[in-house]
C-alpha cells in the first residue's frame, strides 16, 4: 500500500482545512516546495496536491508554487482542485504533473471526464468526496443527490487511473478513516481506490491494510503529517516490511 503525503495549498501556503471548512484552516508552512521536498527525502514515492483555491472558485491562485514543484521533485506528482475543463486538464499534464484529479466536474460534466481518460490513459483520477455516502462538489461547499458508490462504478469502467475516495466528516480529524465507506467504495470499483481523511495514528494504516485485497491500494496522509502523529519513512518502511502491528486506539492517537 503506497502512503501518499498531502500538500494542501491556499493562497500559496501549505494548510490543511478540518472537514473540509475553509473557516478552519490551520497553516503549517508557508513553503510549500521546502515541504514537498521533506516528503521526498523521507521516501514518498508519490505526492498529493490540493489546489483549496482553485476547488472553490476555479481560479489557478498556486500555479507557481505547483509547476515549482512538478518541476524540482523527481517522484510523481498528482494535482486536484478546481480542475474543470478539458484545457485545463492538459494544461497541468503539461508542466509536468503525473496525474490530475477531476472532482467537480464528473458531476457536472461526465463526458469531459471520458474525454480525458480516452486521451490520456492513466492520467486521469476521480476525486469523490463524499459525505454521508453523497457526493458534494465545488470544494465540498455544494452537495448533489449522487451516491459516491454509483459514481465509482460508472467511471471505474472508463479507464481512469484510479479513485481517490474522501470522506468529508473525517478529514482533517484525525479520528481514523471511513472503513466502511472505503470497502463499499472498493467493492463498487474495478480499479484502484486510494483512501483519503481521518488518518490519526499508525494503527489506523493497519485497517487501511485489510482493504488492500478489496483494491484500497493507497492511503492520502495529511495532518497526521504534519502534527507528527506519523513519521513517513517510519510508516513507509513499516508498510513494506509487514511491521503494522498496533490496532487503532485512543491511547494510540493521545500518545501521537
Amino acid at each position: 500500500m503506497e502512503i501518499i503525503p498531502a500538500i494542501d495549498l491556499l493562497q500559496g501556503s501549505c494548510v490543511r482545512l478540518h472537514q473540509g471548512d475553509y473557516a478552519q484552516v490551520t497553516r503549517f508552512s508557508d513553503d510549500p516546495l521546502a515541504q514537498a521536498r521533506e516528503w521526498a527525502q523521507q521516501g514518498a514515492t508519490r505526492l498529493h496536491l490540493v489546489d483549496l483555491d482553485g476547488a472553490r472558485s476555479g481560479e489557478p491562485v498556486n500555479d507557481q508554487v505547483v509547476r515549482l514543484i512538478a518541476r524540482e521533485l523527481s517522484i510523481p506528482v498528482q494535482l486536484g482542485g478546481g480542475v474543470r475543463s478539458l484545457q485545463r486538464a492538459e494544461e497541468l499534464l503539461s508542466c509536468g504533473l503525473d496525474r490530475v484529479i477531476l472532482g467537480t466536474v464528473a458531476i457536472e460534466n461526465p463526458d469531459l471526464v471520458i474525454d480525458l481518460a480516452i486521451r490520456h490513459p492513466q492520467k486521469i483520477v476521480v476525486g469523490i468526496d463524499a459525505r454521508q455516502g453523497r457526493v458534494a462538489t465545488r470544494g465540498w461547499v455544494e452537495e448533489s443527490d449522487v451516491e459516491a458508490t454509483a459514481l465509482a462504478q460508472r467511471f471505474s469502467e472508463i479507464g481512469i487511473a484510479a479513485i481517490i475516495s474522501t470522506d468529508i466528516a473525517t478529514d482533517g480529524t484525525l479520528a481514523g478513516p471511513n472503513l466502511e465507506a472505503l470497502r463499499a467504495m472498493a467493492l463498487a470499483s474495478s480499479v484502484p481506490v486510494i483512501a483519503s481523511g481521518g488518518v490519526g495514528c499508525m494503527g489506523d494504516l493497519l485497517g487501511l491494510l485489510a482493504l488492500e485485497p478489496l483494491g484500497v491500494e493507497g492511503v492520502i496522509v495529511g495532518r497526521a503529517l504534519y502534527d507528527g502523529r506519523i513519521d513517513l519513512h517510519e510508516a513507509i518502511q513499516a508498510v513494506a516490511d509487514g511491521r503494522l502491528q498496533d490496532p487503532p486506539s485512543d491511547q494510540s492517537r493521545n500518545m501521537a
